[in-house]
């Protein structure tokens, strides 16, 4: 029976949830899970640091694609342009590993994990715990699951296309989405202290939000 792992992840300066998650037939199970926290450093060491550490847990999930949280409406420009370094983070990350990324609203991120878009953090730590049997330290682990759980349960999914970059590499004689494998710049501190990978919980089937919200969604 075929299986299909992807990676969500929640971005961040600070902390970086990422949940592995993965598909056999119609059960998903959470293969490891954690947030990556780089410490009180300048934010060019921390986006370096992230990066690494990144790198290092897409080339072992054997993941197919990645799925992250994208901007959102309401949130202050400082700290939409903070979520934006992040997230230029990500997708560098899954563009070195050759992985394709999908983007989601956090509503939709919780519709796909609890049946409730507008869930509390609370909420979809309970909802981790209860499914996957995994205890999330912090709600960045939690959402970052929640989005893997997302993507797999969808098939409308939308990818991101660096179109600008494409059309550059494209008009300079290049090959479009070239990923370099060159080291981080600046990334020679050891990410090992980085992430606190969780042990798999118990399997789920994907059916089971969409019940919950037929229903009316999870209490």
């Amino acid at each position: 029976m075929r299986r299909v792992v992807v990676v969500g992840i929640d971005p961040g300066t600070r902390r970086c949830g990422f949940g592995v998650v993965a598909r056999t037939g119609s059960r998903l199970t959470v293969v490891e899970s954690g947030v990556l926290a780089p410490g009180d450093h300048p934010l060019p060491h921390r986006l370096a640091l992230i990066l690494r550490a990144l790198e290092a847990l897409l080339a072992r999930a054997g993941a197919a694609e990645v799925a992250v949280e994208s901007v959102f409406a309401g949130i202050s420009p400082r700290s939409a342009l903070v979520l934006g370094h992040a997230r230029g983070v990500v997708l560098a990350a899954a563009a070195r590993a050759g992985l394709p990324v999908f983007e989601y609203a956090p509503a939709e991120a919780k519709l796909a994990l609890t049946g409730n878009g507008r869930a509390e953090k609370p909420q979809l730590v309970r909802m981790v715990r209860a499914l996957f049997g995994v205890e999330a330290g912090l709600a960045d682990e939690a959402d970052a699951i929640a989005l893997a759980v997302c993507h797999l349960s969808r098939l409308g999914a939308r990818r991101l296309r660096p179109a600008a970059a494409e059309e550059r590499t494209t008009a300079a004689g290049g090959r479009p989405g070239a990923a370099p494998r060159t080291g981080a710049p600046g990334a020679d501190a050891a990410p090992a202290a980085l992430h606190r990978p969780r042990a798999a919980g118990r399997p789920r089937r994907p059916g089971a939000a969409a019940r919950r919200r037929r229903s009316g969604g999870a209490a």
